[in-house]
């Protein structure tokens, strides 16, 4: 039967029809199946985001638990003084107030207390041996109290921990102790609303004047002539001479005779001392420059006031070694003080302590006393909250024979101090025997005042020994009230570590006892904490409501917190993800969880926790070595080689940056800095300068480098790292030239000038950063690039004939496509840590970067990236550079200055979050670097990506988890140690800190940078 040729086509046609039909369906099938694994790894990766947002959570809410309880608190009582009502009824008196004075005569009418913030007792006794910079350059108080002991006297002035200047100015103005948290009716704000002198002033018609740091305006709003006030910002450290511009530009005009009138009592609060140490270090001389202003100004003061004016000056704090200020060793607490007055008031009970004394060992009075002394001398009542004791100099007489005077402001000073006992006890709920040795002293003073006050006849013995019997009633009580705010809520503290434990087993079984990719399962887990999370909360609230001991918030934080863990395990169980035991598997394994562990239990110890790099060091270079001997045992050759290579460059660059070194007071004398140009500077060496630029010109060739491995060194690659983190580099490097400049008066420029300059190079230089950087990552496509052969190769077939072959596609980058494109993001980050960073830092951070790379090869060549050691690593490297960065587990440590690189003024949230980025930067990039772990050298479809990064963040965080927990339990258990202030605590508050971070920079940057980088991925080679 023959075939119609139009019947053939026909069926050619209806062939083809139903070929192309069937691949539009399939490419239909295929574009859904894209789109929905699309959306399913949107959906995932949001879960993830939740899931690690209630991680942050639980951590904030454990933190907040443990802290309320071990952070000292007092009652604030809103008890006021009143003129009308002394404590007690002093020698000769029978009037309930003076005419000329509440509760005792006073001796001025005006004052002008000054506060030379950070001036430290040595700054202002001569010095006879080799001088440094601070010394015998601030000489007129030292001078006037030798040569007219009747009108000046100068003494040690020793300030309470923490020596912040906030802490400082409340002792100084209500006498009572610092304290973390002040409860009460100040407690959600700033002001002082308790009794203070400035109030007791107020209240007595005294019009008061303010000049100088703004802190004063914050404690106390309302309280100064508008007219005559003015504030100036306080914490731009890098600025020496606005504020004392200022001081002096409105104080002299004030003292003038045609003025006085205007005002009764100034406050002055000069900043360039402390400023000067903040930026340059006590000895340097710019602080020499500082003092010697400081002197003239005095000078001119103490001509310009008249006799019926008091002039007091006074330091809030000291400051260390390098200039900073926030502990409590030595040079941080030991301040001076001075009062002077042309009426001769001031004696000495002694000849032989009419010299001041020589060091600050000597002689010291306490700063709270400094509120009494001044109430007295100005005539108005005491603050009811005080805790200091009357000044002798000032009220001994200029003989040194007044007595009576001497013991009547002691009795006073006593009897107020004992009413307030009364108050606090009866608030705080307490019996006799807590305050039994205060009220046993009291009862003895106050009998012997009595019989003094009762007398007419002055017997001298019986006189001295009132005196010395209400000077022990204070000093007792000042004891005991230490003790009693030192008392911890042990119940809070303990719940917060019961939240913290919880938190970590929920890392721990989310990154460790897991086989399957677990983001799969997000949604039924996060449905399970959220209804374990509601429970845990009515439980709470009935709780809290049920148990008047613990607060509803408390119990509100403590059942969500305990519902939501116990919902996550309890889905956890229900779901089983094939759960197996968390314990390694393997020696990598054992060494991350030897390492976390070791590094633990080592915060028992003081010792430890004060050399806390060098035992860092030590984990990091163990880990060097045995990745050396691994590396040496592999079966390919080239892992061999490039793993050995890699470990021994990890070892060398970890004793390079071990070469930067800011030593703490507890380390000396073994302990030598080389972060600043000296051990008493806060300024960089010439020769350090150089470090930005080496690292401008090393550090992207060295990235290069490892991008020309996989020949990833394609597309954005090659602008991003070869141009632009070049340029932000050697940006950095002219802010830091531009900053030394300015510092040394190098170049004949006006410092305004060099300022602006130097600021507009920072901006631009975070503009590359974030700016330019995150767009180049947000955006970029794939590291990679496509080459096919131009021409048809010709290969033989089986029969010896000529055969052509189909174009050669070759992909440049595939190995490492998620690696190379991720690392642009770290990158980005790192431009921007480094300029907040001092020259010495910046290099640290460009050897970190080179760490991180090599241990990426050396988990590559040694299938490590499902251990726990790689971010277990990653932690290790990140507390360790936090070292090396110029950094402590201290307050005095931050430097504060670095929020004003890019800024002139503060600006919020932009001036602490630049402080957080020079004092956590080692962390954040290590937080960052995180995902690297799993993605480095990784092809396109690589399955169960987004589970595997996850369970890599969780054990980065994990391992921070673990030592917050144990520095929390640590600084918990050890609560009355000697250096719990000193070490512990500091080292608690920086683990929490680090953990929070990361926590933040694990979920917003970490994890959401992971979106971006795999959907530009998908994109190009589709879904897996």
């Amino acid at each position: 039967m023959e075939v119609s040729p139009g019947s053939s086509e026909h069926s050619r046609i209806a062939k083809q029809y139903a070929r192309a039909k069937k691949q539009k369906v399939d490419d239909e099938t295929t574009k859904d199946t894209q789109r929905r694994k699309e959306s399913q790894f949107k959906a995932s990766h949001l879960l993830l985001i939740a899931f690690f947002s209630w991680i942050f959570l639980l951590h904030a809410a454990g933190i907040y638990l443990f802290t309320k309880g071990f952070l000292l608190t007092r009652l604030v009582l809103g008890n006021k003084s009143e003129c009308g009502k002394p404590p007690i009824a002093t020698y000769g008196q029978h009037r309930s107030s003076y005419v000329d004075g509440c509760w005792h005569p006073k001796t001025f009418e005006k004052a002008v207390i000054v506060v030379v913030d950070a001036l430290r007792y040595d700054f202002t006794v001569p010095f006879s041996g080799p001088a440094h910079h601070f010394h015998n350059a601030f000489t007129v108080l030292h001078e006037s109290a030798v040569d007219t002991p009747q009108n000046a006297f100068l003494l040690p002035f020793i300030a309470d921990p923490p020596t912040t200047t906030l802490q400082r100015l409340k002792g100084l103005t209500t006498g009572t102790l610092p304290t973390f948290i002040d409860a009460g009716s100040n407690f959600a704000g700033t002001a002082i609303e308790e009794d203070n002198l400035l109030a007791q002033l107020r209240a007595s018609g005294k019009n008061l004047v303010h000049l100088g740091d703004d802190t004063w305006q914050s404690l106390f709003p309302g309280y100064f002539d508008p007219n005559l006030t003015k504030a100036y910002d306080s914490l731009n450290v890098w600025d020496l001479h606005t504020v004392d511009n200022g001081v002096t530009e409105h104080l002299l005009p004030l003292l003038n005779p045609t003025n006085t009138a205007k005002w009764d009592i100034i406050f002055a609060h000069y900043l360039g001392v402390d400023h000067a140490g903040h930026r340059y270090g006590p000895d340097h001389p710019a602080m020499a420059s500082k003092l010697h202003q400081m002197d003239e100004v005095f000078r001119e003061v103490v001509q310009s006031i008249d006799d019926d004016t008091l002039l007091v000056v006074m330091g809030d704090h000291g400051m260390d070694a390098k200039g900073d200020h926030g502990g409590e060793s030595d040079d941080e607490v030991e301040a001076a003080i001075w009062m002077y007055s042309k009426k001769g008031v001031f004696g000495r009970s002694h000849a032989d302590l009419v010299r001041p004394p020589k060091t600050a060992k000597e002689r010291s009075v306490g700063q709270i006393d400094v509120v009494p002394t001044l109430s007295l001398l100005l005539g108005v009542p005491i603050p009811f909250n005080n805790l200091g004791a009357p000044i002798e100099e000032a009220f001994i007489g200029r003989r040194g024979r007044n007595l009576v005077n001497s013991a009547a402001v002691n009795a006073l000073t006593a009897a107020q101090i004992r009413e307030y006992q009364k108050e606090y006890a009866l608030a705080r709920g307490l019996d006799d025997s807590a305050v039994a040795g205060p009220i046993f002293l009291w009862n003895n003073a106050r009998e012997l005042w009595r019989k003094v006050s009762e007398s007419h006849k002055l017997d001298l013995q019986s006189i001295k020994a009132a005196s010395l019997a209400s000077s022990d009633y204070q000093k007792e009580t000042l004891r005991v009230c230490r003790r009693l705010w030192a008392r911890f809520d042990v119940p809070s503290m303990i719940y917060g570590i019961e939240v913290l434990l919880l938190a970590l087993v929920s890392l721990v079984l989310y990154a460790r006892s897991t086989k399957t990719d677990i983001s799969k399962d997000s949604r039924r887990l996060l449905q399970g904490t959220a209804i374990g999370c509601a429970i845990g909360t009515l439980l709470g609230v009935a709780i809290g409501l049920l148990l008047p001991s613990l607060l509803l918030i408390d119990g509100l934080l403590l059942g969500a917190s305990n519902g939501w863990v116990g919902g996550f395990l309890f889905t956890t169980w229900k779901i089983s993800f094939n759960l197996v035991n968390p314990l390694p598997k393997s020696l990598w394994g054992w060494l991350a969880l030897l390492f976390t562990l070791s590094q633990s239990i080592g915060f028992a110890s003081n010792s430890y926790t004060i050399w806390e790099d060098e035992i860092l060091l030590f984990f990091l270079s163990t880990f060097a070595v045995l990745s050396f001997s691994s590396s040496a045992h592999q079966v390919a050759r080239i892992d061999r080689i490039l793993g050995m290579y890699q470990s021994l460059i990890f070892l060398i660059l970890i004793r390079l940056a071990s070469l930067s070194r800011l030593c703490r007071e507890e380390q000396m004398p073994f302990c030598r800095s080389s972060y600043y140009a000296s051990s008493t500077s806060s300024t960089s060496a010439p020769w350090q300068l150089l470090i930005p630029y080496l690292l401008a010109i090393l550090l992207p060739s060295i990235v290069k480098s490892y991008y020309r491995g996989t020949r990833s060194y394609e597309g954005s690659a090659a602008f991003w790292i070869g141009f632009a983190l070049r340029v932000g580099f050697l940006g950095s490097a002219i802010f830091w030239t531009l900053d030394a400049a300015d510092d040394g008066d190098w170049l004949a420029v006006e410092s305004g000038t060099l300022k602006t300059s130097k600021t507009i190079v920072a901006q631009v230089v975070l503009a590359i950063a974030f700016a330019a950087g995150t767009s180049t990552f947000i955006w970029a496509s794939p590291c990679i690039k496509v080459e096919t052969s131009p021409h048809l190769n010709i290969a033989q077939n089986s029969n010896g004939g000529v055969v052509p072959k189909a174009k050669t596609i070759t992909i440049l980058g595939y190995a490492n496509v998620h690696g190379s494109r991720y690392f642009l993001l770290f990158t980005a980050w790192l431009l921007a840590v480094v300029l907040l960073q001092k020259p010495m830092g910046g290099g640290t951070l460009g050897i970190l970067a080179w760490q991180v790379l090599t241990l990426l090869e050396i988990v590559d060549t040694n299938q490590l990236s499902q251990s726990a050691i790689g971010p277990t690593v990653l932690g290790l490297l990140g507390s360790f550079h936090f070292f090396k960065t110029g950094h402590q587990a201290t307050l005095s440590s931050i430097q504060w200055e670095s929020a004003f690189i890019p800024l002139k003024t503060v600006r919020y949230p932009w001036s602490p979050f630049l402080v957080m980025l020079n004092t956590f930067g080692a962390q954040i990039l290590t937080a960052i670097a995180v995902p690297l772990i799993v993605l480095w050298k990784q092809p396109p479809k690589k399955k169960a990506i987004l589970g595997d990064v996850a369970k890599a963040v969780a054990t980065h965080v994990a391992y921070y988890g673990v030592i917050n927990l144990a520095t929390t339990m640590w600084a918990g258990w050890l609560r009355r140690h000697l250096m719990l202030y000193r070490i512990f605590s500091p080292r608690f508050l920086t683990g929490a800190a680090v953990l929070l971070v990361v926590d933040l920079v694990g979920v917003l940057v970490a994890i959401g940078g992971i979106r971006p980088n795999v959907l530009s991925i998908a994109e190009v080679f589709g879904w897996e």
